[in-house]
């Protein structure tokens, strides 16, 4: 016994005290808990994590959330460490990995939508060279860092944003050597992209019947994470020639003469690979590809044109073949670890194929009857037929053509572009030069 209540007694109280003072906290706890999950933080502190080859960095957030909104992004630093700073209205889980030739940086954000200024990523800071974003599959965006080297991923995390709701995902990069960069973090990974289509394409190619419709591919190029060329007034490439892919479908549509697949109907990537598949597979007669092209600014104010190309292994002129180069890269703009040693030897036989085919021969004739159709309706280059090896002309089964509409860096050009009857005029102009062409053509010669 100790001051007049006996041990036992004294436990028995305070047990009793700490149940009626605990009660309500117990009772409050699943209520908490409910709460967080309804509205999940990250942790505060940075994770460092170290990215190893086989094991991409990924943050984790719970799944079945609704659609993530990226509202801001900050590059902050110099060619020693760099951040980048992502403010997103809620937590995703994402994926990020480094690929090389050339070096990037990739991170993949499933369920997340863009709302970031349009100029964004423009602006070289520290490793940084300049950033893109946008979709690039179903349910998926991407964002690609252009880096000035090699660079290492030393810390990648959310935290909770310091003011307001959502939170930030911050990527610190530090640089690194070629020999430790390797192929990537990435490297050695088998990338997927979408394959859609506005209307169902055949099962499969193969011989028609002679009573079938022409089937016309409509390939408006970039989409997605890939813009294209920027122009002047910030017109981005994708976007113009979604807008005349579009008029063009509409006027072959109503004529009822031909079946028509568009390898994209919004603003979505589509690989190169997959464009020609997407082709393959409807059994076109004819493909069409379109795009816009830029030039750098000492020449903008007088460089301007639509030129028509079509496939040939040899360019017709050092521009051509620049073009070429920069339509071809629009896998690696994407993020996709293009396989390397695969492009000559494949343009050599699918050449060699097409000259056996006669497409090439038909890819000409069209080329011509296109420029005949455009001349009269809007300014050609001063080479309006030109030819390269361009990818997304590999079609072994079809003519194809890739047509530039003219230069977004151009500001009156730019400007005219942007015009809905500009755009309906050259729609009807490819229009008509479709039908011309298949009028001389009977079934049995498709």
């Amino acid at each position: 016994m100790q001051g007049g209540l006996p041990i036992r007694s004294r436990r028995i109280r305070a047990a009793y005290l700490a149940a009626v003072l605990l009660w309500p906290v117990a009772l409050a706890l699943p209520h908490l808990a409910r709460a967080a999950a309804n509205d999940w933080n990250p942790p505060l502190q940075l994770a460092q994590t170290v990215v190893e080859k086989s094991n991409p960095a990924t943050v984790q957030a719970p799944p079945g959330q609704s659609l993530s909104n990226a509202t801001a992004v900050d590059v902050l630093g110099d060619r020693q460490s760099t951040l980048i700073q992502l403010t997103l209205s809620r937590g995703v889980t994402t994926e990020i990995y480094t690929l090389a030739n050339p070096y990037r940086v990739i991170v993949d954000l499933p369920g997340v939508v863009f709302k970031l200024p349009s100029d964004a990523g423009r602006d070289p800071r520290g490793l940084v060279s300049a950033f893109r974003y946008g979709q690039f599959d179903e349910g998926k965006a991407r964002m690609v860092l252009d880096t000035a080297g090699p660079v290492a991923i030393a810390k990648a995390a959310m935290t909770k944003a310091r003011s307001g709701p959502g939170v930030v995902l911050t990527i610190e990069l530090n640089p690194t050597d070629t020999a430790a960069f390797g192929e990537g973090t990435g490297g050695g990974r088998t990338p997927s992209a979408p394959v859609e289509s506005a209307s169902e394409p055949r099962p499969a190619a193969g011989p028609k019947a002679s009573q079938s419709k022409p089937v016309i591919v409509i390939d408006p190029g970039h989409g997605g994470i890939d813009p294209g060329a920027v122009g002047a007034d910030n017109l981005l490439e994708k976007n113009l020639v979604l807008a005349v892919a579009k008029r063009v479908q509409a006027q072959l549509s109503e004529t009822g003469n031909y079946e028509i697949v568009m390898t994209r109907a919004r603003d979505v990537f589509i690989s190169l690979n997959d464009r020609l598949k997407i082709s393959r597979k409807a059994g076109a007669d004819l493909f069409i590809s379109i795009h816009a092209d830029s030039i750098e600014q000492t020449y903008a104010q007088s460089i301007k044109g639509a030129t028509i190309y079509t496939l040939s292994e040899r360019a017709s002129d050092a521009e051509a073949r620049a073009i070429a180069e920069k339509e071809n890269a629009s896998d690696l703009i994407a993020g996709l670890d293009v396989a390397k040693g695969e492009e000559n030897d494949d343009v050599k036989n699918i050449l060699i194929d097409l000259m056996k085919r006669e497409t090439a021969n038909f890819s000409a004739e069209f080329s011509r009857t296109l420029v005949r159709s455009l001349k009269s309706k809007i300014s050609l280059s001063r080479d309006p037929e030109r030819a390269a090896a361009f990818k997304v002309l590999r079609q072994t089964h079809a003519p194809s053509v890739l047509v530039e509409l003219g230069y977004v860096s151009n500001p009156e050009e730019s400007r005219q572009m942007q015009a809905a009857d500009w755009q309906e005029k050259v729609a009807k102009s490819i229009a008509n030069a479709i039908n011309a062409y298949f009028s001389k053509r009977s079934p049995a010669s498709r």
